[in-house]
Order: structure tokens, then sequence, then C-alpha cells
């Protein structure tokens, strides 16, 4: 007893008791595997997101799977997920051959056109008529005519040769500035454009990361964001080697906790990041909360609006205000949005913008002793596309503000038409409070993954979510034709209708993974059926062409 009231001299009799009689180098192995366990157990307590239970869990299971029987089991599970992803592909394209080695001779160009219309029909969606949540933000004839006679003009330039290219040079320039004042930045605003709003998310972790080891000396970063915010910082954290300090969403509002963020700054907090919108709820942070913290604590603020913020920066003249989510607050310090979303350019272009140059000065790469020479580079891509670049420009012009406004009333409009008569019926319940485009739907009643399939078998295509369970449909200006929102409503209030003459059947067999994997204590399982998945993407079937 006496020993539990004076720990160290407790520490002191464990010492002694350890090292009596004890060779040096005994006694040097009993040092290091303590002082090991020591640093593992405080890490393992004190230095991770997660609940002691949750990574005792997950190290259960881990250690479970090293045991034959268990990891004979698992292999077997998995060989049959890539075994049916292969099948899909096989039965998928079976009408079809795979040119698997280069033509001795050229193809004509009406062959070449020829099994392109055939590889790109392959899909079974409607997107042109609106079928689809998000993935095509809008279809005009006239709009690819111009964009296809742009991009021909331009499929071989390249602004890594600026002065083969100066002009290619300046419609970025020019892309960038019309972005700035978008969002309302002042005349030292500044970024780049990159090839999509992954880059540009890549691009701030990366700028804030040298500017934080530059500037404050800050050797292990930590960024720290909503749960809801986009994987890509998650895939900025892998390639950057930064750890991610997740803070929950409220799960009325599903904005971050603020209360949340502010404790989870620490002297080695490098950037916080708010989404405007996010994208499984379509609900906005509350970005001058986090700007007052970035003040505060003399943070970066970074503002993800890369799936919204071609309709934000346009809303309010639109007749749709949204709360304040640009650099009108002070504490915001970049803004990451995407011209091929809403924007309605071609896919391969997004912004990245800074308050200032500084940081900006921190995204770039520059190499000055290689033998090739001086090498710089904005972004990740040493080459980059520049018709990618002139057909943002081009699309960009051909708008206008008259035109994004007009294009922004219409998507609202359609979104809050569509929010309003979902709100009407039983069974089903809205996420928070959708602010622009996105409207997610849950349910107390019914496995809501049976809604996804009945309203699949009805030729939709809906994203699906996870913790909690949900489904979301994003409004683009394919849903604003006629007759595709009521369509929509009429088609889930149908299945619902189905659904609920017996609420408690479970969801099919397609849908369940969805519902199981969210349960498993390990989600490397669910990496792993993720990375079959992505294999069997560059899948070739063995048959004779």
């Amino acid at each position: 007893m006496d020993l539990l009231k004076h720990p160290l001299g407790a520490l002191k009799h464990f010492i002694n008791d350890s090292f009596k009689e004890k060779e040096p180098w005994q006694i040097v192995t009993i040092t290091t595997t303590t002082v090991f366990l020591g640093v593992w157990l405080y890490e393992f307590i004190f230095l991770e997101d997660e609940s002691v239970l949750q990574r005792g869990k997950k190290t259960v299971f881990r250690l479970a799977k090293l045991i034959p029987p268990i990891r004979e089991k698992i292999d077997a599970e998995l060989s049959s997920v890539s075994k049916n992803f292969m099948e899909e592909v096989e039965e998928r394209t079976k009408h079809l051959t795979y040119i698997t080695k280069l033509p001795e001779k050229k193809l004509s160009r009406r062959d070449v056109v020829e099994i392109l219309d055939r590889n790109i029909g392959l899909g079974d969606y409607d997107w042109r008529n609106g079928l689809v949540s998000g993935a095509v933000y809008y279809y005009n004839q006239d709009l690819i005519d111009m964009v296809s006679e742009v991009y021909s003009k331009t499929s071989y330039t390249n602004p890594l040769h600026p002065d083969l290219f100066p002009g290619l040079c300046k419609m970025e320039a020019e892309v960038v500035r019309i972005a700035a004042d978008l969002f309302n930045g002042n005349e030292e605003a500044c970024g780049t454009m990159t090839s999509g709003g992954t880059e540009s998310i890549l691009m701030a972790c990366k700028a804030y990361r040298d500017y934080a080891r530059e500037v404050k000396g800050i050797k292990r970063p930590e960024i720290v964001v909503p749960t809801t915010i986009h994987s890509a910082f998650d895939k900025a954290a892998q390639y950057l080697k930064l750890r991610v300090k997740s803070v929950k969403v409220d799960p009325n509002t599903c904005q971050v906790d603020v209360k949340g963020v502010r404790r989870a700054i620490s002297s080695n907090t490098i950037m916080i990041a708010g989404s405007a919108p996010n994208f499984p709820y379509g609900t906005m942070d509350d970005i001058s909360a986090l700007s007052e913290l970035g003040v505060k604590y003399n943070i970066p603020v970074h503002v993800d609006s890369c799936l919204g913020g071609f309709l934000t920066c346009f809303m309010e003249d639109a007749g749709y205000p949204v709360p304040t989510c640009d650099f009108r607050l002070p504490g915001v310090t970049s803004i990451s949005a995407d011209t091929h979303k809403y924007g309605f350019t071609p896919k391969g272009s997004s912004v990245i913008l800074y308050r200032n140059v500084k940081y900006r000065h921190h995204q770039y790469t520059v190499t000055t002793d290689w033998p090739g020479g001086v090498y710089g580079s904005p972004t990740v891509s040493g080459s980059r596309a520049g018709g990618n670049i002139a057909v943002c420009w081009a699309t960009l012009l051909n708008f206008g503000r008259e035109g994004y406004v007009s294009a922004t009333r219409d998507i609202i409009h359609t979104a809050k038409y569509i929010e309003k008569g979902l709100r009407r019926m039983k069974g089903i319940f809205i996420f928070g409070q959708p602010v622009t485009s996105v409207i997610a739907l849950g349910s107390n009643d019914f496995q809501i993954y049976r809604l996804s399939s009945a309203l699949k078998e009805k030729g939709w295509n809906l994203n699906v979510l996870q913790f909690p369970s949900g489904i979301h449909l994003c409004v683009t200006h394919m849903h604003t034709k006629p007759g595709v929102a009521d369509k929509f409503l009429n088609d889930v209030r149908d299945s619902l209708t189905e659904i609920m003459k017996n609420p408690s059947l479970p969801v099919d067999a397609e849908m369940a993974i969805y519902g199981v994997a969210q349960e498993l204590p390990d989600r490397s399982i669910v990496g792993d059926f993720t990375r079959l998945f992505l294999d069997s993407m560059y899948y070739v079937p063995e048959r004779k062409n």
C-alpha cells in the first residue's frame, strides 16, 4: 500500500528489481523495451483521435486476421469478390473486342470514331435526360461545338513552355483573376488552375505544409477538418505526410462542431478547412466561425467550394442569398472551386485561390540544381493540357455573369422544389438544411438503400452515403429540363408506397454490402474490396479479337 501512495518509490523499486544481477546487455534490452512500450502506450491512449475502445477493437480484428483459418477465409472472400468484379466487366463488354496490341497499320478516322462510339455507349444510365446525380453538370450542343473548336486549336499547347505559348499563359491568368473576383478577392488575391478539385486541395495542403515548416518551424503538420470534408484531404495527407484531425458534425445541422475544431487545434496545426457546401449532405459549415478561429490562432483557413463554388458566388444575384463563405471573411486564406462542375467547362479544370501570394509561393515546386536547368512548376503536373485551360477560359466568357446567374437560378429553384416535395413524403427525412444543389435522404422507418435500389430499377443513379446510411441527389442543369424534377418526385413517391407496405424487409444483396461494411471494426477489409474494384477497372478479359 505504501508503494501505491508513492509512485516514484514504486518506480524505483521496479527498476531495482528489474536490473538486479543483470548483464549490461540485458539492462539495455529491458530499458529499450520499456521505453518503446511506454511511448507506444502513451501514443495509443493520448495521441490518437479515436477512442481506446475503437482502437482496441481494430487491434483485435487486425490480430485475428493473422490466424491462419481466419486469414484463409478472408482471402477466399476477397478472391470471390474479385471474381465477381471481373465477371461484371466481362458481361458488360461481351459484345466488344479489346485492343491489346498496337495495330500494325493505322486505323482510319472513321474506324477510330466507330470504336469510340461503341466504347462510350457502354453506360446504362440516361445522363442526358437528367437521371444521374451530379457527374454531368451541363449539356448543350452549341457549347460542345464551341469548346470542340477551341480545343482543336489548342490541343497540342503546353503552358510548361511559356515562351512557346504565351497566349495560353495569358488565358490561365485571366481565368484565375476572374475567379478571384467572383470570390471577392482583392488585387492581392492569386492562384493557379489545376486539373480538378483533388489537385486544388492537394496544392493548398502542400502550400500550407511548406509555409508552416519554413515560417513557423512546424515539423509534424496537422490539418483540422470536418468528418464531412472531401476525401481529397485524406489523399493529400497520405501524399504529404500530414496528420488529419477529423471533427464530428452536428447530427441535426450536419455542420462541423466549431467548438470541436477549437479543441482540435494545436501548435502543429497548419490549416483549418470547412466545406461550402460539403459533398454528402450539401450543407455549409459555419465558415464565418472558422474564419474567426483562423484569425485568433493565426492559422490559415481553407474553404472547399469545389462542388458548389460556382453556384454560391452567383446565388445572391439569382435571388438566393447564402452565408458569406469567401475572401470577405478575414480568416479565409484560400478557396478551391471546380470550374468543371457548375462552371460548366469540360472535365479537367479547377482553380485554387489564395488571399496572398506568400501562400502560392509555397505551392510551387522549384528545383535549382538539376543539370537540365532550373525547373519550376506551379502544380503537380509539369506538362499540362493547354486545351483544358483554353476551353475553361472560353466557357467562362461564353456564359458571362448573366448566363451563370440564370443557370444558377434554375438549378437552385429546381433543388428547392425537389427538397420541398421530398419533405412532404412520409418515411424519409432530409439531412440538415441543403444550401445549394445537394439533397440527402435518410429514413428511420426502413433501410434507405432499399429506396436507392428501387430508384435504380426506374433508371436513376444516386450517390450512396454511409455513417449514417443515406443517399443523395446532386441537382445539375440537366434536372432543370421540363418534367425531370416531377419524374424524380413521382418515382420516389411510388417507390416509398411499395417499401412502406413492408418496411422491415432487408436491402437487396447488391446494396447490402454498404450496410455490412459500416459495421466492420477494421476498415482495412473495405479498403481491400475497394482496391479490387479499382483493379477491375483495368481488367482486360482474355478473348479472341
